[in-house]
Parts: structure tokens; C-alpha cells; sequence
């Protein structure tokens, strides 16, 4: 089920995007509306660029140790390879 949309903002746009925006949401047979809501979600929303960040940066505080690039590619092709 769609979230219930109960929320709203008004945006300023300056003319050229604007129509760039109108542009690809006609292309898509979309609203603005949507392509905005889209691309908030993206870059703020879960799974957004934000918690690509966060993910990488836990991450990057692990300390195991996982092998040389030749043996970590060796595993991988035998998980592959195998049944």
C-alpha cells in the first residue's frame, strides 16, 4: 500500500530546470510531483545516498582480515563455479 501523503513543500525551481524536470516527467508520462518525491527518497530517503555512506563507512571500521586480492578471487570463483 502507497504512503499516505500528508506533507507538502513549496519548491522554487529556477526556469531552465524546471522545464527539464516538466520534460522528463512527460517523457515518463509522470509528475513533476513524483520525480521530485523520487529523487528526495534517493539521495534522503532509506537505502538513499546517505545510508550508502553510513554502510561504507561501517565498513571501513571492520578490522578482519580477509585475505590477499588473489585468494579473495579464488574463493569467489569457486563460489561460482560450484553447484
Amino acid at each position: 500500500m502507497a504512503e499516505r501523503m500528508t506533507k507538502k513543500a513549496t519548491i522554487l525551481f529556477p526556469p531552465a530546470l524546471y522545464r527539464q524536470i516538466e520534460d522528463e516527467a512527460r517523457l515518463q508520462g509522470r509528475s513533476v510531483g513524483e520525480l521530485v518525491r523520487e529523487a528526495a527518497m534517493i539521495r534522503y530517503g532509506s537505502g538513499g545516498v546517505s545510508a550508502r555512506i553510513e554502510a561504507v563507512e561501517r565498513l571501513a571500521r571492520l578490522d578482519d582480515d580477509v585475505g590477499d586480492p588473489e585468494q579473495i578471487e579464488d574463493e569467489i570463483m569457486r563460489g561460482a563455479l560450484e553447484p
